[in-house]
C-alpha cells in the first residue's frame, strides 16, 4: 500500500468514527496514532495552520528577553523587542541558515553563532562582517520573517499560518466562560520541556477527560474525585471542556478569601480546558498549570509544562509554601499521566487492539476527533 493510500484509509477511519452520534461513538482507530502518513497530514493541517501555545507572556518582562521553540520544523524566536512588544519571528539566520538563538534568556541583540550576522530585536538586520565587497548584499532590506503572535488571556499564540483568525474572535467564547478567574493576572512560576514515548493526542485525550481520575491517580488525587459531579458539555468548535467541583481543604485549589470576583460554587470550581489543537490548561481559582503539546513522530510528543498562582494567593504569606506542595503533588500526578499514557500507546500499538466504546465523560475526546477530522479530512 502506498503512503497515498494509507493517508486516506486513516483519513477515512476516522471520517467514519465520527460520523456516529456520541451515544454510539467509539475510541479513534489505531491509524491515527500509529500511521507516520496520518501524522504528515496533522503537520500540514493542523501544526502549520492553527494556533499554537509557546509560553506565558509574563515570563518576557524585560525588552531581549526571549524563548524558542520549533513548529511543524520552523525554528522560532518569541522575544519582546526594543519597543516592548511581544513579537514571534524565524530563528534562522539569512546567510548560511543557522539558528540563532537557543533556548531561553535576554539579548540586546540576536548574534549568529556561525558568522555573526546581527540583527536587532525586530529581526531587522544591524551588520554582518566580510559583506563589504558583495555587491548583492544590503542590510537595509534583510529582516527575519515575521510569525504571526497574539496574546490571549496571557497566552503567547503563534501561527505560521499569515491568514489565521484572530485568537481573542476565535476563543471568545472560552474567554466569556472563565472571565470571573482573570487568568491573564495569574503569573508563571514554573516550566519545564519533557519528551514522552506516546502520540500526542493520546496525552491530549488523557487530559480531556477526568474518567481516568480514581485509577490512574490512585496514588495521588483520585481519592478526591466524585465522577458523578463532573459536568462533560457538548463543546464549541475551536476548545473543549469540563469541570470538577474540588475538595475545599485545598486551599490553594479554591478562590482565596481576598478574591472577592468568584461567587458561589465558582469558588471551588476548576475548569480542564482543551484548547485547540495542544494547549490543555487545568484553571483553579488559585492556581493553574498547563501542557502544551507537539509531536516528534507518532510515537513521540514534546511538552511544555507549566504552571503558577492567582495574584491573590501570590501575594499570600503562605503562597508559595502552598505552591510548592502542589507542584510536588503535579509532579507526581504527571509521572503516574507518563506510565498510563505511555501504556496506551503500547497497546494501541498491538496486533489485537481495537477501540472501544467512549464513556459519557469521555465527551470531550469525542469532540476532539471531530476537531481533528475537520482538519485533516478534506
Amino acid at each position: 500500500m502506498g503512503i497515498v493510500d494509507t493517508k486516506i484509509e486513516a483519513a477515512e477511519e476516522l471520517r467514519q468514527n465520527v460520523s456516529m452520534p456520541f451515544n454510539q461513538a467509539k475510541a479513534m482507530p489505531k491509524s491515527v496514532y500509529t500511521s507516520q502518513e496520518f501524522l504528515d497530514l496533522e503537520i500540514e493541517h493542523i501544526f502549520k495552520k492553527e494556533w499554537f501555545c509557546a509560553g506565558r507572556a509574563e515570563t518576557l518582562q524585560k525588552k531581549g528577553d526571549y524563548i524558542t521553540l520549533e513548529l511543524a520544523g520552523q525554528p522560532i524566536m518569541v522575544i519582546r523587542d526594543g519597543d516592548g512588544q511581544i513579537r514571534a519571528q524565524s530563528n534562522v539566520c539569512l546567510h548560511r541558515m543557522s539558528t540563532l538563538l537557543e533556548g531561553s534568556g535576554n539579548t540586546k541583540t540576536i548574534v549568529c553563532p556561525y558568522h555573526a550576522w546581527t540583527y536587532n530585536l525586530d529581526g531587522s538586520m544591524r551588520g554582518a562582517p566580510g559583506m563589504d565587497r558583495n555587491e548583492a548584499f544590503c542590510k537595509d532590506k534583510l529582516k527575519l520573517p515575521q510569525v504571526k503572535c497574539e496574546i490571549w488571556l496571557g497566552w503567547i499564540m503563534v501561527s505560521l499560518n499569515p491568514d489565521a483568525k484572530p485568537v481573542a474572535s476565535e476563543l471568545s467564547v472560552a474567554a466569556a466562560m472563565i472571565e470571573d478567574y482573570d487568568m491573564a493576572s495569574y503569573q508563571q512560576t514554573f516550566s519545564e520541556t519533557h519528551l514522552w514515548d506516546t502520540n500526542w493526542k493520546v496525552l491530549a485525550e488523557n487530559f480531556m477527560e477526568s474518567y481516568h481520575l480514581p485509577v490512574c491517580h490512585s496514588g495521588t488525587i483520585g481519592w478526591s474525585v466524585d465522577l458523578n459531579k463532573m459536568d462533560c458539555p457538548t463543546s464549541p468548535p475551536s476548545f473543549n471542556y469540563h469541570t470538577i467541583l474540588k475538595d475545599p481543604e485545598f486551599k490553594l485549589s479554591i478562590a482565596h478569601p481576598d478574591n472577592t470576583r468568584l461567587k458561589g460554587e465558582r469558588r471551588i470550581t476548576t475548569y480542564l480546558i482543551s484548547i485547540y489543537p495542544s494547549l490543555m490548561i487545568t484553571l483553579t481559582p488559585g492556581y493553574f498549570w498547563y501542557l502544551s503539546l507537539h509531536p516528534k513522530g507518532p510515537g513521540q510528543v514534546q511538552i511544555l509544562y507549566g504552571g503558577g498562582m492567582s495574584p491573590d494567593f501570590a501575594n499570600d504569606p503562605d503562597g508559595e509554601n502552598m505552591l510548592a506542595t502542589t507542584k510536588a503533588l503535579l509532579d507526581d500526578v504527571n509521572m503516574e499521566d507518563k506510565g498510563c499514557t505511555e501504556a496506551v500507546y503500547k497497546g494501541i500499538c498491538s496486533g489485537l487492539a481495537k477501540p472501544g466504546p467512549l464513556s459519557h465523560l469521555e465527551r470531550p475526546n469525542f469532540d476532539f476527533a471531530k476537531y481533528i477530522a475537520s482538519r485533516v479530512c478534506k
